[in-house]
């Protein structure tokens, strides 16, 4: 049994307030980590041409928005399937029990 919770489905990642949002794909999942005492959230978004660029270029953190939240994330390099991790240690971008 585990104690993850997560959400699959649309989302937006807001890199620059100057920008407007990129919309993606998403699957995320997330824990309660006694040992530090915060929730940790991470998961995949989807290939996307524009996140491709955006994070070549540099930009390595952005705001992930949810229908059910928001959380400020990291994203990593690609995986080969072109999808990049995103991961948070906070309250997370979609609804938790």
């Amino acid at each position: 049994m585990s104690d993850e919770e997560g959400y699959r489905g649309g989302a937006e990642l807001l890199f620059d307030s100057e920008q407007a949002p990129v919309r993606v794909e998403v699957e995320l999942r997330g824990f309660f980590q006694p040992i530090d005492g915060r929730y940790h959230w991470y998961g995949r978004v989807t290939a996307n041409d524009q996140v491709s660029t955006l994070v070549e270029a540099g930009t390595r953190t952005a705001l992930l928005r949810t229908p059910t939240g928001e959380a400020q994330g990291t994203l990593t390099d690609p995986d080969p399937w072109h999808r990049y991790r995103v991961s948070g240690t906070s309250t997370p971008p979609f609804k938790i029990d």
